[in-house]
Protein backbone atom coordinates (compact mmCIF):
# COMPACT_ATOMS: atom_id res chain seq x y z
CA UNK A 1 0.00 0.00 0.00
CA UNK A 2 1.47 3.31 -1.07
CA UNK A 3 0.47 5.90 1.54
CA UNK A 4 2.95 8.39 0.21
CA UNK A 5 1.55 8.45 -3.35
CA UNK A 6 0.38 11.68 -4.98
CA UNK A 7 -3.28 12.67 -5.43
CA UNK A 8 -4.24 12.80 -9.10
CA UNK A 9 -6.72 15.56 -10.03
CA UNK A 10 -9.18 14.76 -12.81
CA UNK A 11 -9.16 17.98 -14.82
CA UNK A 12 -12.21 17.02 -16.89
CA UNK A 13 -14.29 16.37 -13.75
CA UNK A 14 -13.25 19.72 -12.27
CA UNK A 15 -14.14 21.54 -15.47
CA UNK A 16 -17.54 19.84 -15.62
CA UNK A 17 -18.30 20.70 -12.00
CA UNK A 18 -17.31 24.34 -12.51
CA UNK A 19 -19.45 24.58 -15.65
CA UNK A 20 -22.50 23.11 -13.87
CA UNK A 21 -22.07 25.58 -10.99
CA UNK A 22 -21.85 28.45 -13.50
CA UNK A 23 -25.10 27.35 -15.15
CA UNK A 24 -26.88 27.14 -11.79
CA UNK A 25 -25.72 30.62 -10.78
CA UNK A 26 -26.64 32.06 -14.19
CA UNK A 27 -30.08 30.46 -14.16
CA UNK A 28 -30.89 31.66 -10.64
CA UNK A 29 -29.72 35.20 -11.32
CA UNK A 30 -30.81 35.78 -14.90
CA UNK A 31 -34.14 34.04 -15.54
CA UNK A 32 -36.42 35.02 -12.71
CA UNK A 33 -40.18 35.28 -13.29
CA UNK A 34 -39.90 38.95 -14.16
CA UNK A 35 -36.59 40.26 -15.36
CA UNK A 36 -34.16 42.61 -13.71
CA UNK A 37 -32.88 45.72 -15.42
CA UNK A 38 -29.88 43.82 -16.78
CA UNK A 39 -31.93 40.96 -18.18
CA UNK A 40 -32.55 40.68 -21.91
CA UNK A 41 -35.43 38.23 -21.54
CA UNK A 42 -39.11 38.47 -20.65
CA UNK A 43 -41.27 35.62 -19.38
CA UNK A 44 -44.52 35.80 -21.39
CA UNK A 45 -46.50 33.87 -18.79
CA UNK A 46 -45.55 36.47 -16.20
CA UNK A 47 -46.34 39.24 -18.67
CA UNK A 48 -49.80 37.74 -19.26
CA UNK A 49 -50.47 37.82 -15.51
CA UNK A 50 -49.24 41.41 -15.33
CA UNK A 51 -51.44 42.38 -18.29
CA UNK A 52 -54.52 41.03 -16.51
CA UNK A 53 -53.58 42.81 -13.29
CA UNK A 54 -52.98 46.04 -15.23
CA UNK A 55 -56.34 45.93 -17.04
CA UNK A 56 -58.22 45.11 -13.86
CA UNK A 57 -56.27 47.70 -11.85
CA UNK A 58 -57.08 50.36 -14.41
CA UNK A 59 -60.68 49.17 -14.37
CA UNK A 60 -60.85 49.76 -10.63
CA UNK A 61 -59.81 53.38 -11.19
CA UNK A 62 -62.51 53.69 -13.85
CA UNK A 63 -65.11 52.20 -11.54
CA UNK A 64 -64.07 54.37 -8.58
CA UNK A 65 -64.09 57.53 -10.69
CA UNK A 66 -67.68 57.41 -11.91
CA UNK A 67 -69.01 59.19 -8.81
CA UNK A 68 -66.40 61.94 -8.84
CA UNK A 69 -66.05 65.11 -10.89
CA UNK A 70 -64.59 63.91 -14.18
CA UNK A 71 -63.00 67.20 -15.23
CA UNK A 72 -63.71 66.51 -18.90
CA UNK A 73 -61.35 68.12 -21.39
CA UNK A 74 -60.90 67.77 -25.12
CA UNK A 75 -57.80 66.46 -26.84
CA UNK A 76 -59.13 68.06 -30.02
CA UNK A 77 -61.26 66.94 -32.92
CA UNK A 78 -60.99 63.76 -34.90
CA UNK A 79 -60.62 63.95 -38.67
CA UNK A 80 -64.39 63.51 -38.85
CA UNK A 81 -64.99 66.46 -36.53
CA UNK A 82 -66.01 64.45 -33.46
CA UNK A 83 -64.84 65.55 -30.03
CA UNK A 84 -62.01 63.47 -28.51
CA UNK A 85 -62.51 63.80 -24.74
CA UNK A 86 -60.22 62.90 -21.86
CA UNK A 87 -60.96 62.89 -18.13
CA UNK A 88 -59.06 62.67 -14.88
CA UNK A 89 -60.17 59.03 -14.75
CA UNK A 90 -58.32 58.32 -18.02
CA UNK A 91 -55.16 59.65 -16.39
CA UNK A 92 -55.72 57.75 -13.14
CA UNK A 93 -56.19 54.49 -15.02
CA UNK A 94 -53.13 55.22 -17.18
CA UNK A 95 -51.08 55.86 -14.05
CA UNK A 96 -52.04 52.50 -12.50
CA UNK A 97 -51.60 50.51 -15.70
CA UNK A 98 -48.52 52.11 -17.27
CA UNK A 99 -46.38 52.41 -14.14
CA UNK A 100 -47.49 49.06 -12.78
CA UNK A 101 -46.23 47.45 -15.97
CA UNK A 102 -43.04 49.53 -16.22
CA UNK A 103 -42.11 48.89 -12.60
CA UNK A 104 -42.64 45.15 -13.11
CA UNK A 105 -40.88 44.94 -16.47
CA UNK A 106 -38.47 47.83 -16.74
CA UNK A 107 -36.90 46.60 -19.98
CA UNK A 108 -39.93 46.64 -22.31
CA UNK A 109 -41.67 49.36 -24.30
CA UNK A 110 -45.16 50.35 -23.11
CA UNK A 111 -47.29 52.55 -25.37
CA UNK A 112 -50.37 54.18 -23.85
CA UNK A 113 -53.17 56.31 -25.26
CA UNK A 114 -52.62 58.81 -22.45
CA UNK A 115 -49.58 60.53 -21.00
CA UNK A 116 -48.89 61.08 -17.33
CA UNK A 117 -49.82 64.45 -15.91
CA UNK A 118 -47.34 66.17 -13.61
CA UNK A 119 -48.20 63.83 -10.74
CA UNK A 120 -45.28 62.35 -8.84
CA UNK A 121 -47.58 59.77 -7.21
CA UNK A 122 -47.53 57.83 -10.50
CA UNK A 123 -43.88 57.07 -9.93
CA UNK A 124 -44.83 55.47 -6.61
CA UNK A 125 -47.14 52.88 -8.18
CA UNK A 126 -45.72 49.51 -7.05
CA UNK A 127 -44.78 46.63 -9.30
CA UNK A 128 -47.40 43.93 -9.70
CA UNK A 129 -47.14 40.94 -7.37
CA UNK A 130 -47.04 38.04 -9.81
CA UNK A 131 -46.58 35.26 -7.26
CA UNK A 132 -50.18 34.64 -6.09
CA UNK A 133 -52.69 32.95 -8.39
CA UNK A 134 -55.05 35.38 -10.11
CA UNK A 135 -58.62 34.56 -9.03
CA UNK A 136 -60.58 32.96 -11.85
CA UNK A 137 -57.44 32.35 -13.91
CA UNK A 138 -55.92 29.28 -12.32
CA UNK A 139 -55.26 27.70 -15.71
CA UNK A 140 -52.49 30.24 -16.25
CA UNK A 141 -50.38 28.47 -13.63
CA UNK A 142 -50.59 25.24 -15.61
CA UNK A 143 -48.99 26.88 -18.64
CA UNK A 144 -45.31 26.61 -19.41
CA UNK A 145 -42.97 29.57 -19.13
CA UNK A 146 -41.89 31.10 -22.42
CA UNK A 147 -38.96 33.48 -22.65
CA UNK A 148 -38.58 36.05 -25.43
CA UNK A 149 -36.16 38.88 -26.07
CA UNK A 150 -37.26 42.07 -24.33
CA UNK A 151 -36.30 44.16 -27.34
CA UNK A 152 -38.96 42.36 -29.38
CA UNK A 153 -41.79 43.18 -26.94
CA UNK A 154 -44.17 46.14 -27.14
CA UNK A 155 -47.14 46.50 -24.79
CA UNK A 156 -50.06 48.65 -25.95
CA UNK A 157 -52.54 49.88 -23.33
CA UNK A 158 -55.83 51.73 -23.50
CA UNK A 159 -56.62 52.99 -19.99
CA UNK A 160 -60.24 53.85 -20.81
CA UNK A 161 -61.84 52.88 -24.09
CA UNK A 162 -65.09 54.72 -24.91
CA UNK A 163 -64.38 57.85 -22.85
CA UNK A 164 -67.22 59.76 -24.50
CA UNK A 165 -69.70 57.09 -23.44
CA UNK A 166 -68.18 57.00 -19.96
CA UNK A 167 -69.02 60.69 -19.54
CA UNK A 168 -72.57 59.90 -20.75
CA UNK A 169 -72.89 57.02 -18.26
CA UNK A 170 -73.18 54.46 -21.06
CA UNK A 171 -71.00 52.14 -19.06
CA UNK A 172 -71.71 48.95 -21.04
CA UNK A 173 -69.29 50.13 -23.74
CA UNK A 174 -66.39 50.93 -21.41
CA UNK A 175 -63.31 48.68 -21.29
CA UNK A 176 -59.65 48.78 -20.30
CA UNK A 177 -57.24 46.93 -22.57
CA UNK A 178 -53.70 45.55 -22.65
CA UNK A 179 -51.96 43.95 -25.63
CA UNK A 180 -48.55 42.30 -25.92
CA UNK A 181 -47.00 42.34 -29.39
CA UNK A 182 -43.88 40.39 -30.34
CA UNK A 183 -42.03 41.81 -33.36
CA UNK A 184 -45.18 43.69 -34.28
CA UNK A 185 -47.52 40.67 -34.04
CA UNK A 186 -50.24 40.75 -31.33
CA UNK A 187 -49.79 37.65 -29.16
CA UNK A 188 -51.53 38.39 -25.83
CA UNK A 189 -54.74 40.39 -25.47
CA UNK A 190 -56.72 41.39 -22.37
CA UNK A 191 -60.07 43.22 -22.44
CA UNK A 192 -61.65 44.06 -19.09
CA UNK A 193 -65.18 45.36 -18.47
CA UNK A 194 -65.01 47.38 -15.22
CA UNK A 195 -68.77 47.63 -14.69
CA UNK A 196 -69.51 43.92 -15.05
CA UNK A 197 -66.14 42.73 -13.72
CA UNK A 198 -65.63 40.50 -16.75
CA UNK A 199 -62.13 39.93 -18.08
CA UNK A 200 -61.40 38.19 -21.36
CA UNK A 201 -57.85 37.21 -22.25
CA UNK A 202 -56.06 35.15 -24.85
CA UNK A 203 -52.52 33.98 -25.52
CA UNK A 204 -52.28 33.11 -29.19
CA UNK A 205 -51.55 29.39 -29.83
CA UNK A 206 -51.70 28.72 -26.08
CA UNK A 207 -54.93 29.35 -24.15
CA UNK A 208 -57.86 31.69 -23.65
CA UNK A 209 -59.79 32.67 -20.54
CA UNK A 210 -62.39 30.13 -19.46
CA UNK A 211 -65.23 32.56 -20.25
CA UNK A 212 -64.29 32.93 -23.93
CA UNK A 213 -67.47 32.04 -25.85
CA UNK A 214 -67.68 29.21 -28.36
CA UNK A 215 -69.55 30.41 -31.44
CA UNK A 216 -70.58 28.04 -34.26
CA UNK A 217 -70.17 29.09 -37.86
CA UNK A 218 -73.45 29.88 -39.63
CA UNK A 219 -73.12 29.71 -43.39
CA UNK A 220 -76.42 31.51 -43.95
CA UNK A 221 -75.18 34.64 -42.16
CA UNK A 222 -72.83 35.42 -45.02
CA UNK A 223 -75.67 36.63 -47.23
CA UNK A 224 -77.20 38.94 -44.62
CA UNK A 225 -74.46 39.72 -42.10
CA UNK A 226 -74.99 41.57 -38.87
CA UNK A 227 -72.62 44.54 -39.06
CA UNK A 228 -71.52 46.75 -36.18
CA UNK A 229 -70.02 50.19 -36.83
CA UNK A 230 -68.81 53.09 -34.72
CA UNK A 231 -71.35 55.13 -32.80
CA UNK A 232 -69.20 58.27 -32.77
CA UNK A 233 -67.13 57.85 -35.98
CA UNK A 234 -69.51 56.19 -38.46
CA UNK A 235 -68.62 58.22 -41.54
CA UNK A 236 -70.64 57.00 -44.53
CA UNK A 237 -70.19 53.34 -43.66
CA UNK A 238 -73.81 52.71 -42.63
CA UNK A 239 -75.03 53.55 -46.11
CA UNK A 240 -72.31 51.80 -48.10
CA UNK A 241 -72.41 48.67 -45.92
CA UNK A 242 -76.00 48.13 -46.99
CA UNK A 243 -75.06 48.42 -50.65
CA UNK A 244 -72.07 46.09 -50.25
CA UNK A 245 -73.68 43.41 -48.11
CA UNK A 246 -77.28 43.68 -49.33
CA UNK A 247 -80.51 45.15 -48.04
CA UNK A 248 -81.03 42.22 -45.69
CA UNK A 249 -77.85 43.01 -43.79
CA UNK A 250 -78.39 44.56 -40.37
CA UNK A 251 -76.19 47.56 -39.49
CA UNK A 252 -75.98 48.62 -35.82
CA UNK A 253 -73.98 51.29 -34.01
CA UNK A 254 -71.98 50.76 -30.83
CA UNK A 255 -69.14 52.45 -28.98
CA UNK A 256 -65.68 51.36 -27.95
CA UNK A 257 -63.42 49.35 -30.26
CA UNK A 258 -62.84 46.78 -27.52
CA UNK A 259 -66.59 46.34 -27.03
CA UNK A 260 -67.26 45.97 -30.77
CA UNK A 261 -64.48 43.42 -31.28
CA UNK A 262 -65.79 41.32 -28.38
CA UNK A 263 -69.32 41.52 -29.83
CA UNK A 264 -67.91 39.84 -32.95
CA UNK A 265 -66.00 37.32 -30.84
CA UNK A 266 -69.14 36.38 -28.90
CA UNK A 267 -71.26 36.09 -32.05
CA UNK A 268 -73.59 39.06 -31.61
CA UNK A 269 -72.30 40.45 -34.92
CA UNK A 270 -70.70 38.82 -37.93
CA UNK A 271 -68.36 41.69 -38.68
CA UNK A 272 -67.12 45.00 -37.35
CA UNK A 273 -66.36 47.57 -40.00
CA UNK A 274 -64.48 50.80 -39.34
CA UNK A 275 -63.63 53.10 -42.24
CA UNK A 276 -61.98 56.10 -40.56
CA UNK A 277 -58.63 56.44 -38.78
CA UNK A 278 -58.24 54.35 -35.63
CA UNK A 279 -55.38 54.09 -33.12
CA UNK A 280 -53.49 50.88 -32.42
CA UNK A 281 -54.11 50.93 -28.65
CA UNK A 282 -57.82 50.69 -29.53
CA UNK A 283 -57.47 47.48 -31.52
CA UNK A 284 -54.31 45.57 -30.53
CA UNK A 285 -55.88 43.59 -27.65
CA UNK A 286 -58.88 42.67 -29.78
CA UNK A 287 -56.58 41.64 -32.62
CA UNK A 288 -54.73 39.22 -30.34
CA UNK A 289 -57.96 37.73 -28.99
CA UNK A 290 -59.34 37.29 -32.52
CA UNK A 291 -56.20 35.43 -33.60
CA UNK A 292 -56.56 33.07 -30.64
CA UNK A 293 -60.15 32.10 -31.59
CA UNK A 294 -59.34 31.81 -35.32
CA UNK A 295 -60.94 35.14 -36.14
CA UNK A 296 -59.21 37.88 -38.08
CA UNK A 297 -58.58 41.60 -38.18
CA UNK A 298 -57.04 43.36 -41.16
CA UNK A 299 -57.23 46.76 -42.79
CA UNK A 300 -60.00 47.15 -45.36
CA UNK A 301 -57.28 46.51 -47.97
CA UNK A 302 -56.51 43.13 -46.39
CA UNK A 303 -53.20 44.07 -44.77
CA UNK A 304 -52.17 42.81 -41.34
CA UNK A 305 -51.52 45.55 -38.79
CA UNK A 306 -47.97 46.05 -37.48
CA UNK A 307 -47.79 46.89 -33.76
CA UNK A 308 -44.06 47.61 -33.60
CA UNK A 309 -42.99 50.50 -31.37
CA UNK A 310 -41.37 52.44 -34.20
CA UNK A 311 -44.44 52.38 -36.43
CA UNK A 312 -47.20 54.96 -36.74
CA UNK A 313 -49.81 54.76 -33.97
CA UNK A 314 -52.71 55.28 -36.39
CA UNK A 315 -54.28 52.88 -38.86
CA UNK A 316 -55.63 54.95 -41.76
CA UNK A 317 -57.00 52.24 -44.07
CA UNK A 318 -59.92 51.25 -41.84
CA UNK A 319 -60.36 47.79 -40.31
CA UNK A 320 -62.40 44.69 -41.02
CA UNK A 321 -63.04 42.37 -38.07
CA UNK A 322 -64.60 38.92 -38.41
CA UNK A 323 -64.75 35.64 -36.56
CA UNK A 324 -65.58 33.70 -39.75
CA UNK A 325 -65.55 34.24 -43.53
CA UNK A 326 -62.99 37.03 -43.49
CA UNK A 327 -61.84 36.52 -47.08
CA UNK A 328 -65.45 36.48 -48.29
CA UNK A 329 -66.16 39.88 -46.75
CA UNK A 330 -62.76 41.22 -47.75
CA UNK A 331 -63.67 40.76 -51.42
CA UNK A 332 -66.51 43.26 -50.89
CA UNK A 333 -64.21 45.93 -49.48
CA UNK A 334 -63.19 47.50 -52.83
CA UNK A 335 -66.80 48.53 -53.48
CA UNK A 336 -66.99 50.07 -50.01
CA UNK A 337 -63.67 51.88 -50.41
CA UNK A 338 -64.82 53.20 -53.80
CA UNK A 339 -68.13 54.39 -52.31
CA UNK A 340 -66.29 56.30 -49.57
CA UNK A 341 -64.47 58.53 -52.07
Amino acid sequence: MNLGGTLRINKFACFTLAFVLFLIIYWRSGTSSYPTEKSHLVNLKSLLKAAILAAEGGGKKVLDGKNHILNVKSKGKTLEGANDPVTDVDYASHCAMYYGLKHTFNNIDVVSEEHSKSDSSCEEVPAFDLEPDIPGNLNIEQMLDELVLAKDVVVWIDPLDATQEYTEKLYQYVTTMVCVAIRGVPIIGVIHYPFTQQTYWAWYTKKTSANMPLVPHKEENREHPRVVISRSHPGKVATVAKSAFGDKSNVSKAAGAGFKVMEVVNGTYDLYLHVTTIKKWDICAGDAILKAVDGKMTTMKGDNIDYSADGHVAVTDGILVTRYDHDYYLKKMPSIIHSMH
